[in-house]
């Protein structure tokens, strides 16, 4: 069976990446989170990259649940849509459960992650490539569901919500979380269920790291800048993997760079 064991890929401080077997994963044992792929977005290069990579991802995740994987959307600011459905109500069921630290949005920590440019760490309000941002910064804000390529099953669950999600994976005694969505810099590092926060509560989280994008305007270019990105993750907070190793089929990679 496709998943039952990883190789993950991690980096030490200044040394090239490592890949190593992950141990105590099993699919059935195991949660994914998808961060933020939402509807629409404020700017026109990141909502295409979304929806590039949104059919890959609801492949991978229609594997991975199919194998017992359970499976959280997380689009952030977009309860309301889902207010009612079985899977929300699941998430706002789920026993609570004591954790260890607050959950709160979790910023960049200088004490113990090496510094990033400003393009990562404050990047402003577009990530495309032309010499002028495409839009403005601040709400309103268009987005309002995850995008609907990526299905919602009625054993999955939904919330943004850190205290929820921690519920949910305590009640099923999860561990191992395999992060996917947007973006790796902000969001998928700092929500309160993100990958910062999920380590501070104790959690092994795993970065798939074709099934992400960061935001930025990194004049070396867009994938120069998601790989920095991901190595700055796999040498300070947690080892990435590829979605083959979860779901077969080919690891995902961009056509629209714009």
């Amino acid at each position: 069976m496709i998943g039952l064991s990883l190789s993950v890929r991690l980096r030490n401080n200044h040394g090239p990446p490592e890949v190593k077997p992950w141990p105590d994963w099993t699919p059935t044992n195991a949660a994914v989170i998808i961060c933020d792929m939402w509807d629409a977005h404020h700017c026109v290069s990141a909502e295409a990259r979304v929806a590039e990579m949104a059919r890959r991802m609801n492949e991978v995740v229609s594997t991975m649940r199919e194998y017992g994987t359970f499976i959280i959307h997380a689009p952030s600011s977009c309860m309301e849509f889902y207010e009612g459905s079985p899977e929300r109500t699941r998430a706002l069921e789920a026993p609570y459960a004591n954790a260890p630290v607050p959950f709160d949005w979790n910023d960049w920590d200088w004490t113990k992650e090496a510094k990033l440019p400003s393009a990562f760490t404050d990047p402003g309000p577009c990530s495309c490539a032309s010499p002028e941002p495409c839009c403005e910064p601040g709400p309103p804000y268009p987005w309002t569901r995850q995008i609907e390529v990526i299905g919602v099953e009625p054993t999955d669950a939904v919330s943004d919500d850190g205290q929820e999600v921690f519920n949910l994976l305590e009640d099923r005694r999860i561990e191992n979380v395999v992060l996917m969505g947007v973006h790796t810099n902000i969001c998928v590092l700092g929500r309160p269920f993100g990958i910062r926060q999920l380590v501070r509560l104790g959690k092994r989280p795993l970065l798939c790291r074709d099934l992400t994008d960061s935001f930025h305007r990194d004049p070396r270019g867009h994938l120069e800048g998601t790989e920095t990105v991901i190595a700055h993750i796999e040498r300070h907070w947690c080892p990435t993997i590829t979605s083959d190793q979860l779901a077969g089929g080919t690891p995902f990679s961009f056509r629209v760079l714009t």
